[in-house]
């Protein structure tokens, strides 16, 4: 019996797991921390929940996706289906967004993602002369109205280059100095993207934030501005306050020389993000047949050492005309396109959504006891399992609070007539009983 058992918390979660097929545990919580992880202790609580042998974990972490210009199929044309329609369409899209859109838009993915189990997220904001502020206006509202359920952060992003509209720059100073939390760039949109890179570190240095780019989206492995990355964070020493997304040309490269690569990005602390759903989608629109995947290896620059993530990217738009934020099921997808099995390996993925995500975001992550409870259930056995599966999300809990619920499922059978000795009697039993 625990020492704590006279004491009343606020919350406890009984008879959950927090490591793959463990053994049942209780967590207690009170004033939003976890105050003890024990096996079948007594005591009283105002909210005593049964988590039924569910997973129980810090939650999953989006370190990429673009709230800002989410479900805008209706307003948009996907004819070719490639990068520069999807950067076409969302530019001529997004001059016509309001605050009270966009916070419309975003609110739904939003509020898909909490309740897939996401409790924290990065999103890039396009502040520009077309969006102007209104996108980041209507974000900043969002990070406040969802505070409850998810830490959400915003990266004012340029997605349309800087030497070619030298205004977005004046911009981005302005949004990072009202409330932006790091800044963006996308040196492949650039008419100059080494200029590019120059201008985004030198906003960064004087905000002293960090920085994430959209990096080398195509399968030429020749034509990459990764080296011009590395040198900057080198120069201004920011090892640990630089991410990198998509890299999709690593995909074209022999094994040998994504190591090597690996082995540059960890010596310089620049994490790396797989979009896997965009990705897919965008890549290889030339070819009709053995289409390449076009999904940098995660796997293998994590075994070297680099902070890597699996993110959302974009939902229902050109960039991606699918997509319910749920990253349990992009950690699933890229298992799979990565043509991963082993159980470490799946373990590792899991991790992409979960610890190594909120690494690369700097945060702390996991249950502990005297850390923040934000806790999440999931209806597996564990992480293994959660990815294999896609495992169903089943409840969460920020700072203590509950914050959503999916409901029990239930499976209502047919019943049939069976054969009674009292024929006066209509027996009804359920399909699974023996006959």
């Amino acid at each position: 019996m625990s020492s704590l058992s006279d004491n009343l918390f606020d919350l406890v979660i009984r008879n959950v797991r927090v490591e793959e097929d463990g053994a049942l545990v209780d967590i207690a919580v009170r004033d939003g921390l976890i105050a003890a992880i024990e096996p079948n202790f007594r005591c009283d609580a105002v909210s005593d929940v049964d988590g039924k042998g569910s997973f129980a974990f810090g939650g999953l972490v989006d370190t990429h996706v673009h709230l800002d210009k989410a479900c805008i199929l209706d307003r948009c044309s996907i004819c070719e289906g490639t990068l520069a329609e999807a950067v076409r369409e969302t530019a001529r899209a997004k001059s016509g967004f309001t605050v009270d859109d966009v916070y419309e838009r975003a609110a739904r993915v939003v509020e898909k993602a909490i309740s897939h189990g996401t409790v924290r997220m990065r999103t890039f904001v396009e502040i520009d002369p077309r969006a102007g502020f209104r996108s980041f206006e209507a974000i900043k509202r969002i990070r406040a109205d969802y505070a409850f359920a998810i830490d959400i952060e915003i990266c004012a992003f340029a997605q349309d280059g800087l030497t070619n509209e030298p205004e977005t720059l004046a911009m981005l100073d302005v949004a990072l100095a009202d409330g932006a939390d790091l800044i963006g760039g996308c040196p492949y949109t650039d008419p100059d993207p080494e200029a590019h890179i120059i201008r985004i570190f030198e906003l960064a240095v004087k905000h002293d934030v960090a920085v994430d780019f959209h990096l080398d989206f195509s399968l030429d492995p020749n034509r990459t501005d990764l080296p011009a990355v590395i040198a900057a964070t080198k120069r201004h020493g920011w090892q640990g306050r630089v991410s990198i997304g998509h890299v999709t040309n690593l995909s074209a490269l022999p094994e040998a020389s994504v190591v090597e690569i690996a082995k540059n990005l960890s010596e310089a602390g620049i994490a790396l993000t797989v979009l896997p759903a965009t990705d897919l989608f965008l890549n290889g629109r030339g070819q009709d047949h053995l289409v390449p995947r076009g999904v940098a290896p995660a796997h293998i620059l994590a075994a070297h050492g680099v902070v890597t993530s699996i993110a959302t990217n974009n939902v229902l738009n050109p960039f991606t005309p699918y997509g319910d934020a749920s990253l349990i099921r992009m950690a699933n997808l890229y298992a799979n396109v990565a043509q991963l099995s082993r159980d470490a390996e799946i373990a590792e993925v899991f991790d992409m959504v979960g610890h190594s995500a909120a690494r690369q975001l700097g945060t702390p992550y996991g249950l502990a006891v005297g850390s923040e409870a934000t806790i999440i259930l999931i209806d597996t056995a564990g992480p293994k399992a959660a990815v294999r599966e896609i495992g169903r999300i089943v409840a969460g809990w920020k700072g203590g609070r509950q914050s959503f619920h999916n409901g029990d499922p239930q499976i209502h059978k047919p019943h049939r007539q069976c054969d009674c000795p009292n024929q006066a009697i209509t027996c009804m039993t359920e399909l699974s009983d023996p006959v």
